[in-house]
């Protein structure tokens, strides 16, 4: 199992992750704003995360981080 890491602090919400994730368990999360105005993004069900890197590679910001194993 992978685990998805997002740092808000980074993430400007533009949702390129959430457009290129296969699994469709990227969105942006409307209940949170940062300081900087943003809906940032989250992941929705780790447990279905397969590790593909899709959200980290398309995210501008390098604002996600994928962990594939609990030694990475």
């Amino acid at each position: 199992m992978a685990y998805v890491t997002v740092e808000i602090d980074y993430c400007k919400g533009c949702g390129l992750c959430v457009d290129f994730c296969p699994q469709s368990i990227m969105q942006l999360d409307r209940e949170i704003i940062t300081q900087k105005g943003y809906h940032p993004a989250h992941c929705t069900d780790q447990a279905s995360c397969t590790g593909c890197l899709n959200c980290a590679v398309m995210c501008p910001d390098v604002a996600i981080t994928i962990k594939r194993s609990q030694h990475d």
